[in-house]
């Protein structure tokens, strides 16, 4: 919304720094991080009042974990209205990839908010349907992928090919054209982040430290594929109006961090399937904008090992009525095994880390 303020560059200087991304991308972080600060303590509050018992625990979960009864969920809430009112004020809402990624966090949101609406009121563990859910999700992820393909293929002929294409890290000149299915491919890469993020947040702390990880990994990655000339030096595919995209990630780091003052052990507040789905499906949209789907695996590793061990766990134990793990996620297998919930979050950041730097690395690496 502010950009238009580059037109008054002409008359006073100082306005000219709304032409950079780099700044707006800042400013982004620091406002939403504000928001988050100045509106957390009265949602917390409504919150608390209006849900009475909190969020439910899972009977079969650590023991440890029926102390936190009675702590609100739908922290989501906080983190949306973040980065939602500080891309409106900070990013360029001309860009279709700005549109369908807070159209898929937005949407992702609201599923997510019912889901936990409805386990705060039935108090049980069980929401949404989830056959309803991951269908509403994919028309949504189907929209956004749709639209952001076919701005990419009317910029040039080369971007059309490419639009519909998967690129593989590592190989500057290995893609897969998927043709009219790469809409079905890319609502897939949306759909599982969001589910693989809301896997991963069940202790405090967990999930929103490597979802700021994964932003600030994907703010580089977007800012360098929406600049034709760092794109070139690198070698990666030059995707005009991505850069955008770093402005909204500076926003999620900014909700991150004031979330994340509130979610410190003991927990205020839970973020809730309000902010797990949404934020996951905000990354997995950056990165099918972006061409880095396959690069988001590694940089969002930690988001995967969780999903594979549920996938696992599920599928051995029906086939052989024998568990794997002693719980899944994995970080509950951790807790069983007799790591405390610290030392289970910090390690699994300094993976994320880890995974991290090896998913930018994959940047040079061609």
């Amino acid at each position: 919304m502010l950009i238009w303020l580059v037109e008054l560059a002409n008359h006073v200087q100082i306005f000219n720094l709304f032409r950079y991304i780099t700044f707006r991308t800042g400013a982004a972080l620091f406002t939403s991080a504000f928001i988050v600060f100045l509106f957390g303590p009265r949602i917390i509050n409504s919150l608390r009042i209006r849900q009475g018992k909190g969020q439910p625990i899972r009977a079969d979960g650590p023991q440890t974990h029926f102390k936190k009864a009675g702590t609100p969920t739908m922290g989501g809430l906080m983190i949306l209205a973040g980065i939602v009112g500080s891309s409106l004020l900070w990013a360029d809402l001309s860009s279709v990839y700005v549109v369908s990624t807070l159209l898929v966090t937005l949407g992702f949101g609201a599923i997510g908010f019912y889901d936990d609406y409805l386990k705060v009121t039935k108090q049980s563990d069980k929401g949404f349907s989830g056959k309803a859910r991951l269908g509403i999700e994919f028309i949504i992820a189907g929209i956004a992928v749709y639209a952001m393909m076919h701005t990419s293929m009317s910029s040039s002929a080369h971007a059309a090919n490419f639009a519909t294409s998967v690129a593989f890290p590592f190989f500057k000149d290995l893609f897969v054209n998927l043709g009219i299915f790469f809409v079905i491919f890319g609502g897939f890469v949306i759909v599982a982040a969001g589910n693989a993020v809301n896997l991963t947040d069940g202790l405090d702390g967990l999930a929103i430290v490597p979802v700021m990880i994964a932003s600030a990994s994907f703010g580089v990655i977007a800012y360098l594929a929406g600049n034709a000339v760092f794109a070139g030096y690198l070698q990666i595919n030059f995707v005009p109006g991505t850069g955008e995209l770093a402005v909204i990630l500076g926003a999620v780091i900014g909700a991150g961090l004031g979330f994340l003052w509130f979610n410190a052990p003991p927990a205020a507040i839970f973020m809730g399937d309000t902010g797990s789905l949404a934020l996951g499906g905000l990354i997995g949209s950056v990165a099918v904008a972006t061409k880095h789907e396959i690069v988001m695996v590694i940089i969002g590793g930690l988001f995967v090992m969780e999903t594979l061990s549920v996938i696992i766990q599920v599928g051995f134990f029906k086939l052989t009525g024998r568990r794997v793990f002693l719980m899944a996620p994995i970080h509950h297998h951790f807790e069983k095994k007799g790591w405390t919930e610290s030392q289970v979050v910090i390690r699994f950041w300094i993976i994320a880390v880890g995974l991290a730097m090896v998913g930018l690395s994959t940047l040079k690496l061609r």
